[in-house]
């Protein structure tokens, strides 16, 4: 974690493979753990308030991506701050002047738009409002910049291979697992998530679940979590792009509440290491199929 001046002109971090690159890309829109000071100013909520709405150290889970063949595009700002995982237009008139109404949604009502008004447990980030000047201005330095280069990636994987397959990483409380369908008696430990199949081929889906449960995961399609906007957006299987979502218990690797790495940190992201070989491998064995 780490307390910036200002928000910075560069928002992520782009880890690219060497030539040998598949058609794999990988991306983490909630790691991101700079926290601006105007943020930090306006707030009363304590940082590890703040933070508990952050995916802590799924980029570090998955940063082993570029060495076999696949970019990982990791945000640097925090979810309190931008949203990434939200369409640009999400936007909650409860936190933004003259932000419209007739397209509240759900998530909206539910202060979670692309600017959000609440951290888990609905915990209130700030008092007051802010004018669609701000927001407009944050969504333009902090969003887009992202959303253009997670689709220059993409583009890019397919431009090469013919298809892309957009892995988009993410961790889940331990929590929100409660009434989630049991494997064994158990929790599951691992969502996958491909909005029901709309959003890549079958075969992606039941390979990634195959990789995750032969390394001795408990693994779960769509319940509780589908996909998210990224995965909505950018899964286009009849135009050659695919996205599944990626979602692991946090209990697996850190203390919720201090978010700081617990003692399994290091042998999970070994574990990580082999699925997410076999996911960049998966990729570049199904070319010659997707080109039939």
């Amino acid at each position: 974690m780490t307390v910036l001046n200002e928000s910075p002109c560069k928002v992520y971090d782009l880890a690219l493979p060497g030539p040998d690159r598949g058609p794999v890309v990988f991306s983490s829109p909630h790691s991101g753990s700079g926290y601006p000071k105007h943020l930090l100013a306006r707030t009363h909520l304590s940082m590890a308030a703040l933070r508990s709405s952050e995916d802590a150290f799924v980029d570090e889970l998955f940063s082993s991506s570029a060495g076999f063949g696949a970019p990982l595009l990791s945000a640097r700002l925090p979810r309190a701050w931008i949203d990434l995982n939200r369409a640009a237009d999400e936007l909650d008139p409860a936190l933004i002047s003259g932000a419209p109404r007739a397209l509240r949604s759900a998530r909206i009502n539910a202060g979670l738009g692309v600017i959000p008004r609440v951290v888990a447990e609905s915990r209130i980030i700030m008092h007051g409002k802010m004018s669609m000047r701000e927001a407009k201005a944050r969504i333009t330095q902090c969003y887009l910049p992202f959303h253009a280069e997670l689709l220059r990636q993409l583009e890019t994987a397919r431009a090469t291979h013919g298809m892309a397959i957009l892995f988009d990483c993410h961790s889940m409380p331990h929590e929100a697992l409660v009434g989630s369908p049991m494997i064994n008696g158990a929790r599951p430990e691992i969502v996958l998530g491909d909005r029901f199949g709309a959003s890549c081929d079958r075969w992606i889906m039941d390979a990634a679940l195959d990789l995750f449960s032969k390394a001795g995961f408990r693994v779960v399609r769509n319940a509780p979590f589908a996909g998210g906007y990224i995965t909505q957006h950018y899964g286009r299987p009849s135009r050659g792009i695919h996205a599944l979502q990626i979602e692991i218990d946090r209990a697996l690797y850190m203390d919720e509440k201090q978010v700081v790495k617990n003692a399994r940190f290091a042998s999970l992201e070994r574990q990580l290491r082999g699925i997410i070989r076999g996911l960049c491998d998966l990729g570049r064995e199904a070319i010659p199929i997707a080109a039939e």
